[in-house]
């Protein structure tokens, strides 16, 4: 198998650590240089015509895309240890904590980067400041949610570490980076808490 990524790009990172997490050592990395456009080229574009990263390239030949539909096929090839569900009612369960992540803390913190920074504008264009800077306070938003959530329970989906808690770091993560977002520097001392002791977890340290 062929892991196509990208340095500190945060989807990638996502794939990346949950392989790390499955202990999965025999899938080749491939970078897709995100700085020089290479996903738009030809060639990457044969591969996934979205041109986004990451991709997983099957031993079949067949491609798939999509960061929770590799992860998925992930856990079902490598079904311990188990992130993503044991039976439908837990599945249900952390599917919706990782989705609500995805959607509100991730992809706010990805939307406000997108559209603010300017070494994103290659990435991005037409860049819309205005829009960027709503989904930074939405992101807060779901923040300060998430922050009372780790008040009463050990990790994202409940308590075992999920798919869940691998979607909320990388958001922070990445907002840590480019956002310079600290949960303990804005009152938020649980989430601040949550990311340092998953920050000590070996795939969290991942290369990708």
């Amino acid at each position: 198998m062929k892991f196509y990524t990208s340095s500190r790009a945060p989807n990638p990172r996502r794939v990346a650590m949950f392989i790390a997490e499955k202990g999965l050592t025999d899938i080749a990395q491939v970078q897709i240089d995100l700085a020089t456009v290479q996903n738009r080229s030809p060639e990457y574009l044969a591969l996934n015509p979205f041109g986004r990263v990451p991709a997983l390239e099957l031993d079949d030949g067949r491609i798939l895309c999509e960061t929770r539909a590799i992860c998925s096929w992930l856990e079902g090839h490598a079904p311990e240890p188990n992130l993503m569900g044991d039976g439908y009612d837990e599945r249900a369960f952390i599917e919706m904590t990782d989705r609500r992540v995805e959607l509100h803390l991730f992809y706010g913190a990805a939307n406000y980067i997108r559209h603010t920074h300017p070494g994103l504008a290659i990435l991005e264009q037409p860049q819309f400041p205005e829009y960027g800077a709503v989904q930074g306070e939405r992101m807060r938003e779901t923040a300060r949610w998430l922050d009372q959530v780790l008040a009463t329970q050990p990790y994202v989906a409940g308590q075992r570490f999920t798919i869940a808690d691998i979607t909320a770091f990388c958001a922070l993560e990445f907002a840590r980076g480019l956002m310079k977002f600290r949960p303990g520097q804005e009152g938020m001392a649980h989430l601040q808490a949550w990311r340092d002791r998953i920050a000590e977890r070996p795939s969290a340290s991942v290369v990708y």
